[in-house]
């Protein structure tokens, strides 16, 4: 039986397919880049989750009973009551989204020539540990480099491996453990109840924090529920409970799983020393801690935000909507991720184009290709994201080369993602056709969103 989404469509944009050659126009003129297009220019955007969701009715109100106040903000304090109702943690403050929160968390953290060690870091979360001097190590499951197995938790951290790593290196060289749920760059994929349990045992062994980059903290818990046993008659809320109660901390880009437009978090268990020193960072880098660089309104629609993501229906057309696009990628011989992730359908580039090698970029050059074919802007999770050895400026080979096609949150129906479906399959027909690119120019840091580059 179909379950249909757990909500009305109450106000409509249009969208519009330009013509293929106004495309490849646009194309060129964007330098083969799709971070350089224009919105207008794109028929059905994929290209991130981040902040690209659709608000519900309350948050909508709740924007027009936003508190603008400098200080003491009336919504600052609906907001850190909502935090506490969901995370069950002590300390909250603010950030304009996830990178404020870690350019104000991670110099408090962070000695140069430190790692920090976690399942699979996002290329932001990296940038900013090499920007404060620490080094970010994954230390992910093995499984989540076959794109064909089927593990259920391919965001876990491999235990063993991270115990090696720290005794190796001692702890003293350890900044601190950070564990990103859903685990983006590995598909989207989660991290069970016992696995977080585990790395806890870890950082209470060799006295290190654990953090959690919580940006999709609810579609993880979801997972928890459907595939760990034990879970199953928790709730939501229970869960969400659980998995924080584990953590000293998190950072959170709320512009996913809060369910706004834009927004992040900083959130602290107990440690008041730690959050002290948070909010005199906060002040000089974002702005008062009872604004943290938003908008009255933008905290009002959070506080209502994170009620509604951890409601289970919800969640089950969420997940469900992304789902629906895996199987019928599968459906078409498309080698994807799976399982398939919570907020994307992570397509394994390098085995769609396995003519191309890792230095001529397949995920971008699918990417681009994708655009030409039907108007849909995806983006590329591979060795053009990882970038260069910061040491060597030598190019890094990426363990995995994938294009994700990223979904909103309660944008698009179900004959959209038929209409994607379709259109990559049109590409994979014409594989052998399709290619490789290079840089023309780039900056050092987080190239992907500027860099300039051709066809080969």
């Amino acid at each position: 039986m179909i379950i249909p989404e757990p909500y009305r469509i109450k106000a409509v944009e249009p969208i519009r397919l330009i013509p293929r050659p106004e495309r490849e126009i646009k194309l060129r003129q964007a330098h083969y880049n799709l971070f350089n297009l224009r919105s207008e220019d794109v028929f059905i955007d994929l290209l991130t989750d981040s902040g690209t969701g659709a608000m519900s009715d309350c948050q909508w109100a709740g924007l027009m009973r936003g508190d603008e106040a400098y200080a003491g903000s009336r919504s600052y304090y609906n907001l850190e009551s909502s935090c506490r109702d969901v995370f069950g943690h002590r300390y909250f403050v603010p950030a304009h989204q996830g990178r404020g929160a870690e350019n104000v968390l991670f110099p408090l953290l962070i000695k140069p020539g430190q790692m920090v060690i976690g399942n699979m870091h996002f290329d932001t979360t990296r940038a900013h540990i090499e920007l404060k001097g620490g080094q970010a190590v994954d230390c992910v499951v093995p499984e989540a480099y076959d794109t064909s197995d089927g593990h259920p938790f391919k965001g876990n951290v491999d235990i063993n491996r991270l115990e090696g790593l720290i005794d190796r290196n001692g702890p003293q060289k350890v900044a601190f453990l950070l564990v990103t749920v859903t685990c983006n760059s590995a598909g989207g994929q989660p991290v069970s109840l016992s696995n977080l349990r585990q790395v806890r045992r870890v950082a209470d062994k060799y006295n290190l924090p654990l953090f959690l980059d919580a940006a999709r903290f609810a579609e993880n818990a979801y997972f928890i529920k459907k595939r760990e046993q034990g879970c199953e008659a928790k709730s939501i809320r229970e869960i969400v409970r659980e998995m924080f109660s584990l953590a000293d901390g998190f950072t959170m880009s709320a512009k996913k799983d809060g369910l706004v437009n834009i927004g992040g978090l900083i959130g602290i268990k107990e440690n008041r020393d730690l959050y002290n020193r948070v909010r005199a960072n906060l002040v000089p880098i974002e702005g008062f801690p009872t604004y943290g660089g938003l908008a009255g309104r933008d905290m009002e629609a959070l506080a209502l935000g994170l009620q509604e993501v951890v409601e289970e229906s919800y969640l089950q057309a969420r997940v469900g909507q992304v789902e629906y696009l895996g199987k019928r990628l599968l459906d078409a011989g498309i080698p994807i991720q799976q399982p398939v992730g919570g907020h994307a359908v992570f397509v394994d580039a390098g085995k769609f184009l396995p003519h191309i090698p890792y230095r001529q970029f397949p995920g971008q050059a699918l990417a681009i290709d994708l655009y030409l074919e039907a108007g849909v802007r995806a983006v590329e999770i591979g060795s053009f994201l990882l970038g260069r050895d910061p040491a060597t400026g030598v190019q890094i080979r990426s363990p995995l080369e994938f294009l994700r096609l990223t979904i909103p949150r309660r944008v698009y129906t179900n004959s959209h993602m038929d209409y994607v479906a379709e259109s990559l399959a049109a590409v994979h027909r014409r594989r052998d056709k399709v290619r490789g690119v290079r840089i023309v120019e780039e900056p050092e840091v987080l190239r992907h969103f500027t860099a300039r580059l051709d066809l080969l």
